[in-house]
């Protein structure tokens, strides 16, 4: 969800109402923070790229991609990457990378919880 140019919720759930059948409008939640944290797919923010005109915090403004495996560079790079990247909206974990263009991780994840931990202080300063 979108306002003023901003994310300002999501909508969820949608694939279970449609294998239940049921006929209700999507089910919406209205929040002042957004996070992906979807893992390489970035699903989130494809998602705001595709629908909502919206140019991310990146130096192409699009999803960049993420490099090649680089385990060492990519400890430090995910969390310089966990960051807001459209207005409301956060990525954290391999979605930081895979936005911002970092190289994927290998079998190293400290960098990753590290990511989770930053966002998380973030966001509970600008919540205060």
């Amino acid at each position: 969800m979108t306002r003023q140019r901003r994310i300002s919720g999501l909508v969820l759930n949608w694939t279970a109402v449609e294998m239940a059948n049921l006929h209700v409008d999507p089910i919406t939640m209205k929040a002042r923070f957004v996070v992906d944290a979807t893992g390489h797919a970035a699903e989130v923010v494809h998602i705001v790229e595709r629908k909502s005109g919206i140019r991310l915090n990146t130096k192409t403004g699009k999803i960049m991609g993420e490099q090649s495996m680089w385990a060492q560079v990519a400890e430090d790079t995910i969390v310089r990457n966990s960051k807001e990247v459209v207005p409301g909206m956060y990525v954290c974990g391999m979605s930081a990378n895979a936005v911002f263009g970092g190289p994927r991780m290998g079998p190293i994840f400290g960098g990753m919880l590290l990511s989770g931990r930053k966002v998380a202080r973030d966001l509970l300063k600008r919540l205060s």
